[in-house]
């Protein structure tokens, strides 16, 4: 019955690419970004092996990244402890010791709350960045031009700042853990009476020596994936003016998502 309905016979092909288009589009652009950032990764990594990258150019990089960025951090890191201690002691009872509230601000600030939060503040303030910089740099066609005179532009634009990102951002989490345990602390007592000994006394009977190692594994996975993701996307942009902003939405949206997903990947991984 079908070979005389032409249009039944096209219906089931029809449907099939309906539903297999976009997941077509879907993984060719996937695997368009990951060939393209492993062959960025074997550049990168060739130029730190030749000893081609300048240590003067990663120091200034660091600074940018890391010296820069320590007020918003210490902010950030500072309202996670305050508000992490204050939703602790409302939901704390009569029945639950109050020196535990050492332990609930001391476990989140330094497992979860100051790498998170660090990495976020430095996709809007370091990543946004890279991705526009480089992108204008790649539609005015300096890039070509660097390329035109024999320079990479791999190891003077992308290796710096790669090598800056895995130093800084755990010097960075480091900042944030130690104010956000303060902050902690400090809002602890004003707002439920527990005193610093008491606190330290919390934090000191659920601490694993793990604990700061997982924090500062989790801060270099973020010091690599957020300029290594904002350079590959600075370095692909076209377009124009219209080309950079688009490059660079789309760039902080990967970089978040990319921070989310390690995140979830390292509890079964390292807890």
């Amino acid at each position: 019955m079908n070979g005389n309905n032409p249009s039944a016979n096209t219906a089931i092909p029809t449907a099939l690419q309906v539903v297999l288009a976009p997941i077509g589009r879907v993984a060719h652009t996937v695997a368009e970004h990951a060939g393209e950032i492993s062959i960025l990764l074997w550049s990168v990594g060739r130029a730190f092996t030749e000893f081609r990258v300048s240590g003067r150019e990663i120091v200034r990089q660091i600074y940018i990244m890391g010296i820069q960025s320590i007020p918003i951090v210490m902010v950030t890191a500072g309202l996670a402890g305050i508000v992490t201690s204050q939703q602790g002691g409302y939901q704390f009872t009569g029945s639950i010791p109050l020196y535990v509230m050492g332990s609930v601000v001391t476990e989140s600030v330094v497992l979860e709350m100051g790498p998170v939060l660090t990495a976020i503040v430095l996709v809007g303030r370091v990543g946004a960045r890279i991705t526009a910089e480089l992108g204008t740099m790649k539609v005015s066609e300096q890039i070509d031009a660097l390329y035109s005179v024999g320079r990479d532009p791999v190891e003077m634009l992308a290796a710096p700042r790669i090598l800056a990102g895995i130093i800084a951002l755990p010097l960075l989490v480091g900042i944030a853990n130690l104010f956000g345990i303060l902050a902690g602390m400090y809002t602890a007592r004003l707002t439920m009476g527990l005193s610093y000994e008491s606190f330290f006394y919390g934090a000191r009977l659920f601490w694993h020596s793990w604990d700061l190692l997982y924090s500062l594994l989790k801060s270099v996975a973020f010091g690599f994936a957020i300029p290594t993701i904002a350079i590959h996307m600075g370095l692909r942009t076209g377009g124009g003016a219209a080309g950079v902003g688009l490059q660079t939405t789309q760039s902080v949206m990967f970089m978040t998502l990319t921070i989310l997903i390690i995140d979830a990947m390292f509890p079964p991984l390292f807890l």
